[in-house]
């Protein structure tokens, strides 16, 4: 399934940055559960989701690069879902939407090659590991997304700041079960651990052992470069295995971060320069964002210092 990727075939793809804490700090929206998949169902936030992707189409166009484009889904999960009011129908639907969503935006840019992903985000809170499943029990808490975005024509789909191995094999053997290709990207602490405390490279093992290497390829997202530049120094083969990089803005840890009351938006010209030092060592990296902290600004010049 990973072959009919085409951001796998060339050189690099742009995605975008950090969409809730640019629609929260910058635009001042009121995302209650840090959730942004609510915003479809209004006119007004509808249009803030169409502004905010405008002007990373604007990127893409000029430097003419393809763009990964994430359906505004990485809350939309029955737990984080049932305490905003959505029963499983009515997330099942909203997740449909939001690849539909998505769908009308990129028709709207026809010369640009847009591919359309629908964004799976861990069950608990991204930063902090409290209760786990096994992967079984992730593969059947995922499946509603996964299976909605098969049916509403999304062409991939991204587990994004996986926490623990097991809950990144159940999306992956959801999205199998569903027939999209699937992209794992784990968070990291600024020891390069995941939250869970493993080493990145046993996740990816781990993942890739228990599905047979089903993942099309793995990311690192939601930390700052110099949280784990140290792991891709030495230029081991399990490295072929990340293609792409989605960094914070800010070097501050999560737990720094999920008390911050003010937007820390690092040093984007630093931040493109990891990005430049990173891509010297990852000769696979194919998918280049940002994630919080990051917006259209970070993502030029990151786009910038790759060129």
């Amino acid at each position: 399934m990973s072959s009919a990727l085409p951001q796998l075939t060339t050189d690099y793809y742009l995605t975008d940055g950090g969409l809730e804490t640019t629609l929260v700090f910058q635009r001042g929206v009121d995302l209650p559960e840090f959730a942004a998949f609510p915003l479809l169902d209004s006119p007004t936030g509808r249009r803030l989701l169409s502004e905010y992707f405008e002007p990373y189409f604007d990127l893409a166009e000029r430097t003419g690069r393809g763009f990964i484009i994430d359906t505004p889904t990485w809350r939309a999960n029955p737990d984080w879902a049932t305490g905003l009011g959505y029963d499983t129908d009515a997330l099942a639907e909203i997740n449909r939407r939001a690849v539909a969503f998505v769908v009308e935006l990129a028709a709207a840019r026809p010369g640009l090659d847009v591919v359309v992903d629908g964004v799976i985000g861990p069950r608990g809170d991204g930063y902090v590991v409290d209760d786990t499943m096994t992967a079984d029990e992730a593969m059947n808490y995922h499946f509603l997304q996964a299976k909605a975005f098969a049916e509403a024509g999304a062409e991939m789909i991204t587990a994004v700041t996986m926490t623990y191995a097991e809950e990144a094999i159940g999306v992956v053997r959801a999205a199998v079960s569903s027939g999209l290709p699937v992209v794992v990207s784990f968070t990291v602490e600024t020891d390069g651990t995941l939250p869970s405390g493993q080493r990145l490279q046993d996740a990816i093992a781990r993942v890739d052992e228990a599905t047979d290497g089903a993942a099309a390829y793995f990311m690192i997202n939601c930390a700052h470069p110099t949280h784990f530049d140290h792991l891709v120094a030495d230029g081991a083969p399990w490295l072929g295995r990340i293609k792409g990089i989605r960094a914070n803005a800010s070097a501050l840890s999560h737990a720094e971060l999920d008390a911050a009351e003010e937007l820390d938006r690092g040093d984007p010209e630093e931040l493109a320069g990891h990005y430049r030092n990173l891509a010297d060592r990852l000769p696979e990296l194919r998918v280049v964002g940002g994630c919080c902290g990051t917006d259209h600004q970070h993502v030029a010049l990151m786009a910038a210092a790759l060129a």
